[in-house]
C-alpha cells in the first residue's frame, strides 16, 4: 500500500497526472488563469482549514458551506461541468455519489476521514467514496473545491489508512485478560488512547502462523494468503474470551486461528486488532499499528 502524503490544495480544476495521496481542486465559477498550492494534512478541522486557506490563497470569500458530496469516480478526474452536474444532483456517467452532508460549521470541524463514507457521524467508517466534493456559494456565483483520493483506485478511507502503514507493529501485552474487553484495553493502555467498539470481529482459519508481514496487510486491511475469512460477528460480547469467538461464530475446528477486531478511534475511523493462536486458544499473540495521534 503506498504512503499517504499530505492533502494537496490546487486552485484550479486537477487535469494533470494523478499522484499519491489526496488532491483537492478549487473550481470557482470565476476560476483565474494559473493556480495556487498549498497543503493540509487531515485532523479535526481540515475541511475548514482548506476552504480558509482557499480564500487566504485566491483573495476571494469561498462563501458557506451548502453540502459535501462523497463520491466514487473510478478514479477519474472530474471537469468542471461534471463538478456542476453533481452538485445540481444529476447523475454523470461513472460517478456514484456515495452519500450527501448538509453544510454547517460543525462538518468544518471534523476530518476528511470522518465524511469519507458519506456520513457526518464522527466515526469515519471503511466507504467506497474516492472523492470528497465541498459546495458552497457566494453572491458572485458558486464555488467548488474537489478532494481526491488519487491512490491507483483506492477509496479515501484507503488511503488515509496507508498514511499509518509505517507505524510499528506493537504485540499487546493482555496482562492476563483473554477477553475481547481485554483485548481493547490492552490496545488503548499501549496506546494511551481511548477508542470505542469493537464494532465486529472476523474469524481467519488456516494451517500455519501468519509470517510478520502478513500480520502487517491484515492490520492495513489487505486478506493474506495463509489464513481465509469464515465468518464474522457484528458487535462482539466484551466478555467472550478469545477461546470461544470461532465457536460462537460457527468454526468449530481449526489448526490456527485468528480474530480480526475492528474498532473506532473519535474521528479517524477504524483501528484493527488482530489475535492468532496456534494451541486450540491457549495462548494467544494480538497485534496492532502502533499510534501516534494525527
Amino acid at each position: 500500500m503506498t504512503t499517504l502524503r499530505d492533502i494537496t490544495r490546487r486552485a484550479t480544476i486537477v487535469t494533470t497526472a494523478l499522484i499519491v495521496g489526496l488532491t483537492a481542486s478549487y473550481a470557482p465559477s470565476h476560476a483565474a488563469e494559473g493556480e495556487a498550492r498549498t497543503t493540509v494534512t487531515d485532523h479535526p478541522g481540515a475541511p475548514g482549514t482548506m476552504l480558509q486557506q482557499f480564500e487566504d490563497l485566491t483573495g476571494r470569500p469561498v462563501g458557506d458551506l451548502d453540502k459535501v458530496l462523497a463520491v466514487d469516480t473510478g478514479g477519474r478526474n472530474l471537469t468542471g461541468d461534471q463538478l456542476e452536474a453533481l452538485v445540481a444532483g444529476k447523475e454523470v456517467d461513472g460517478v456514484k455519489v456515495v452519500g450527501t452532508i448538509p453544510g454547517s460549521r460543525d462538518v468544518l470541524g471534523t476530518t476528511m476521514a470522518d465524511l469519507a463514507d458519506g456520513a457526518y457521524d464522527g466515526r469515519g467508517d471503511s466507504g467506497t467514496a474516492t472523492s470528497l466534493l465541498f459546495a458552497s456559494s457566494t453572491p458572485d456565483g458558486r464555488e467548488w473545491c474537489l478532494t481526491m483520493c488519487v491512490a491507483s483506485g483506492k477509496s479515501i478511507w484507503e488511503c488515509l489508512l496507508s498514511r499509518r502503514a509505517g507505524a510499528p507493529i506493537l504485540t499487546l501485552d493482555l496482562a492476563g485478560s483473554t477477553t475481547i474487553g481485554g483485548t481493547k484495553a490492552a490496545f488503548e493502555k499501549a496506546n494511551g488512547v481511548a477508542v470505542d467498539g469493537p464494532y465486529s470481529v472476523d474469524t481467519l482459519i488456516g494451517e500455519g502462523e501468519p509470517s510478520a508481514d502478513e500480520i502487517k496487510a491484515l492490520l492495513d486491511g489487505r486478506d493474506i494468503r495463509s489464513l481465509r475469512r469464515v465468518a464474522t460477528v457484528d458487535r462482539p460480547d466484551p466478555g467472550w474470551e478469545l477461546a470461544d469467538i470461532a465457536e460462537n461464530s460457527g468454526v468449530v475446528y481449526a489448526k490456527t486461528k485468528g480474530h480480526l477486531f475492528t474498532l473506532n478511534l473519535p474521528f479517524l475511523g477504524k483501528i484493527l486488532v488482530f489475535c492468532v493462536s496456534q494451541d486450540g486458544g491457549k495462548t494467544w499473540k494480538c497485534s496492532a499499528r502502533q499510534w501516534n495521534g494525527f
